[in-house]
């Protein structure tokens, strides 16, 4: 699998044990109250669980509407986490991983967790879905991120066959380049990086590796 690898760079297990033990914790720690507290919303806000489920086109519009949105709340969000002092202080710890791995998806200071997890239930909390439709959001929404971290970039890989998907090599750059200016800052498509001109490195360095140049300096002028 390694010929499919993005950086060459691996993470020592002691740092992948660090990543384990802290996402139990934020789990457990953030996310757990955080699910028990909303529920009232949701309910509130008409999501229900009994019969009869929805039907697939309501469902499979009601996730379309919500990756789109989440999206549209996460690029702002995630750029205004890249300002400089919520990154030191906030945003530096996701980034502590500049080579990811899929467990790192979740891996982040609980100010951002909260921070934006928001984009994630907003959503469902003003369309009031199906607690199916909600799960599968869910589920939809944590593989995405995983992919997006798991730092390989296979045939099969979704952005090869949907154009507007960011997947791993785009979000791979974005942790290659630290600090404030990594650009790639979507969550799931790159549409709105190119319309505010955040992916020009990327797009450079994927120029670039088209014709054969190799990338060792391209880090050092971004």
């Amino acid at each position: 699998m390694s010929k499919y690898k993005i950086q060459a760079k691996n993470n020592t297990p002691a740092a992948q044990e660090k990543c384990i033990v802290r996402l139990l914790l934020y789990h457990f720690g953030v996310n757990l109250p955080v699910m028990i507290f909303s529920y009232p919303v949701f309910t509130y806000m008409g999501m229900r669980s009994s019969l009869p489920l929805p039907s697939w086109k309501v469902v499979l519009i009601q996730i379309i509407f919500y990756f789109i949105l989440e999206d549209f709340i996460f690029y702002w969000g995630h750029r205004i986490l890249h300002t400089k002092w919520l990154y030191k202080h906030v945003h530096s710890v996701h980034h502590e991983y500049a080579t990811p791995f899929g467990l790192t998806s979740e891996y982040a200071h609980p100010a951002e967790i909260l921070f934006l997890g928001f984009a994630t239930i907003f959503g469902p909390a003003i369309t009031g879905p199906h607690l199916i439709t909600l799960w599968l959001w869910m589920v939809l929404r944590v593989l995405e991120t995983v992919e997006a971290h798991c730092g390989y970039h296979f045939p099969w890989s979704l952005s090869n066959f949907l154009p507007l998907y960011g997947g791993a090599d785009f979000h791979d750059y974005h942790h290659r380049l630290l600090y404030t200016k990594s650009g790639n800052y979507s969550s799931t498509f790159t549409y709105m990086d190119r319309i505010f001109g955040t992916d020009i490195g990327y797009r450079k360095l994927k120029a670039l590796k088209s014709i054969g140049v190799e990338d060792s300096g391209e880090q050092k002028k971004q």
